[in-house]
């Protein structure tokens, strides 16, 4: 699959089967991710993996908890999903994998979200499907998510990334023209 084909096929995914990534593919994707380029060449990220189902569930729920805690955060087309006791919000993916800056850099965030957009174009190439989970955002960037994550105080998750091989194929969604101003 070239470049082209990958940036136009790339989905976000929120339909997995539950079989779980091996260690190789997991090291492709974060070995693609880490080739992004970075401020200053600083490649200020860390890749937490999370394959545990309980963990990804619990995360889950104190990630809805902490959204509808904080009403301001929640548009209300989306706080239907987050009161439904059914949804999980990483859609029952095999695997989070996290990215957090681990400097205060100017712009460790940007940083983490190009390594973000190199691991889902990878996992996309190899079939996977992928989707960056912004539910679980807020909370594991409290002190009790990192902990749960196990990450020092001052690092910062940037990108939940969802990954795992999809359950349906995703349609092509429409874009919309390009904003261009020529000088």
């Amino acid at each position: 699959m070239d470049l082209s084909e990958a940036i136009h096929g790339r989905r976000s995914v929120r339909d997995y089967r539950t079989e779980p990534l091996n260690d190789d593919a997991l090291r492709g994707l974060i070995d693609a991710a880490i080739w992004a380029p970075s401020a200053i060449n600083e490649q200020p990220w860390h890749f937490t993996v999370v394959r545990n189902q309980q963990k990804l569930d619990r995360i889950s729920e104190l990630s809805k908890q902490y959204m509808l805690s904080n009403p301001a955060t929640v548009p209300d087309h989306l706080r239907a999903m987050l009161t439904n006791p059914d949804f999980q919000i990483f859609y029952h993916a095999p695997t989070l994998v996290v990215i957090s800056a681990i400097l205060a850099g100017a712009w460790a965030v940007e940083d983490c979200a190009l390594a973000a957009q190199n691991l889902m174009l990878s996992a996309h190439t190899q079939g996977l499907g992928s989707c960056w989970i912004g539910f679980a955002q807020p909370w594991l960037q409290t002190p009790d998510g990192k902990a749960m994550l196990e990450l020092p105080a001052e690092y910062l998750p940037v990108a939940p990334i969802v990954v795992g091989p999809p359950n349906t194929t995703s349609s092509v969604v429409p874009r919309k023209p390009a904003r261009v101003a020529w000088g």
